[in-house]
């Protein structure tokens, strides 16, 4: 073998040997993340939401919740020192339509309300019926609307049996009527809910109507009906019908008949409120002191959302009346 060959091979093998290994491609380290935090839900954040809001029409239920509202004061009240701590209460919501103004804008929007009653027992289990379109008042069960009072189980609290809680301290009034099932429902069987209204009878308190002079008329004449009010103590029969004759709201050859159409009408209305004073003083009669007790010290709270600027503010339009049946609260929070 050539010794020029034989140099040229080892000359390959000692550039090999001094030959550095290619480099490693180091991967670009992962950005540490400071840790993430996560607000812990509140024990009763969806207590207002699931107060069933009677009277609201179904196709504006929506518009209530596009809003945040803000319940916290409702929550903070059944904390320590809150108005509602430690007490039985049955809570029902309702909405009111009001002019309000959201981001620079005035607007009509259907504010969510929650109300408490504090009571050992069911303040009532009807529901009251009325409307200007409705030709008298009902008072039905509230069963009849599918709806009822049902413990509302706080979220610390979900994971225990209902029949194991040792005792509830809230309920709320619930509507079990399927929005899906609606389309099926009669017109005036639809209309019922948004005319319901809680139901209360205070037997130590005098009913406004048992108060009540006045007497709704509605006398089907020709060519149209005559619709007025008449009150017996104030107004005289004969001149309040020729006033309505000079109005040409109706004709003189009606009015004998409309006279005593008047009179029956005010017959029927002192009968109804003699017969309500007598049910008043029966039911104070055979209450039991508990009873009695219990209604004299029974207490109305109002709950409106508080300010933040996810919502309207309402802080302009509370107002303490609830209903014609519960009359005013106690106190707005």
């Amino acid at each position: 073998m050539r010794k020029g060959t034989k140099r040229k091979t080892s000359q390959e093998q000692v550039s090999k040997k001094t030959e550095r290994p290619p480099a490693k491609r180091t991967k670009p380290s992962k950005p540490v993340s400071e840790p993430e935090y996560f607000q812990d839900q509140r024990n009763l954040v969806n207590l207002w939401k699931e107060t069933f809001p009677v009277g609201t029409e179904w196709d504006q239920l929506d518009t209530v919740y596009k809003f945040k509202w803000d319940f916290s004061n409702l929550e903070n009240a059944f904390e320590e020192d809150g108005v509602l701590h430690g007490k039985k209460v049955y809570l029902f919501g309702c909405t009111e339509p009001q002019l309000v103004m959201f981001k620079g804008e005035s607007k009509v929007v259907c504010i969510p309300v929650v109300v408490a009653v504090v009571s050992p027992f069911p303040p009532s289990d009807k529901i009251g019926i009325n409307s200007v379109q409705r030709e008298s008042e009902e008072i039905i069960p509230m069963k009849q609307m599918k709806m009822d009072w049902v413990p509302y189980i706080p979220l610390e609290d979900r994971d225990s049996q209902v029949d194991r809680l040792k005792s509830h301290q809230i309920f709320i009034l619930r509507c079990n009527q399927r929005r899906s099932a609606l389309k099926h429902l009669k017109l005036d069987r639809l209309k019922k809910y948004e005319y319901c209204l809680p139901y209360f009878y205070q037997p130590f308190k005098e009913d406004e109507l048992e108060q009540s002079t006045e007497v709704q008329i509605i006398y089907p004449a020709e060519p149209k009906p005559v619709f007025c009010e008449f009150d017996w103590e104030l107004d005289e029969l004969e001149e309040f019908t020729d006033k309505l004759i000079e109005e040409e709201e109706l004709s003189g050859d009606q009015k004998d008949a409309f006279k005593e159409f008047v009179k029956e009408k005010v017959r029927e209305a002192k009968k109804a409120n003699r017969e309500a004073r007598e049910a008043r003083k029966k039911a104070i009669a055979e209450m039991s002191e508990e009873t009695k007790s219990a209604f004299e010290t029974m207490r109305f709270y109002k709950f409106y959302p508080v300010q933040s600027p996810d919502a309207p503010d309402v802080s302009n339009v509370k107002s303490p009346f609830i209903n014609r049946y519960y009359g005013k609260a106690h106190e707005v929070l």
